[in-house]
């Protein structure tokens, strides 16, 4: 992976479960880093659901990229949702606080939807080392919809996954950003 320039990427993370590539994916539904408050992490699931809704009612698999734990009992420890209601995603991101890092999702439910339904799924920690989510880029890129501080992206071209099982890291790349060669070598590394 140290061969892939982090401008490239939108997550990099040394804690993946999966395993392959994904490159269909052209929509994202992300919780926004810089307005997220936890205070309000019940009105953030709700944001998250209606997306999950619309996404699943197309057909749509999408890119879910938050703030703390996914399905935590403890609204102020992540985001408030039960499994059906993110069940759309192809490919999860639980990204730590600015103040505390977060602990991968524990719960045995969980874990055996990931691995029944083949979703990637990424741990970002960047003060412990464990990774990036490139928060300016998303910041950055224009919402199809927002719902509060959760925003829907679509790209025109797919958002490349690449997941290795062996080492559990893995990259999700920026739209047109992934060159065939040279990739699934450095992370093998």
């Amino acid at each position: 992976m140290e061969d892939v320039d982090p401008a490239r990427l939108i997550c990099q993370s040394s804690k993946v479960l999966g395993n392959g590539r994904i490159q269909d994916l052209h929509d994202a539904v992300v919780v926004d880093f810089h307005r997220f408050e936890r205070a309000r992490s019940q009105e953030v699931a709700r944001g998250v659901i209606y997306f999950n809704a619309k996404l699943s009612e197309k057909g749509t698999p999408y890119l879910l990229i938050g703030v703390g734990r996914w399905g935590s009992n403890d609204p102020w420890l992540g985001i408030p949702v039960a499994w059906d209601q993110i069940s759309g995603a192809r490919v999860i991101v639980e990204a730590g606080f600015r103040d505390f890092r977060v602990t991968p999702s524990q719960g045995s439910h969980f874990f055996q939807n990931l691995t029944a339904f083949q979703i990637g799924y990424f741990t970002v920690n960047p003060d412990a080392g464990e990774g990036f989510v490139d928060w300016q880029w998303l910041s950055s890129q224009p919402a199809v919809e927002e719902q509060g501080c959760v925003r829907q992206l679509h790209f025109a071209a797919p958002l490349p996954v690449i997941m290795n099982g062996k080492t559990s890291r893995g990259m999700i790349f920026k739209p047109d950003e992934l060159s065939p060669a040279g990739t699934a070598q450095s992370l093998r590394q």
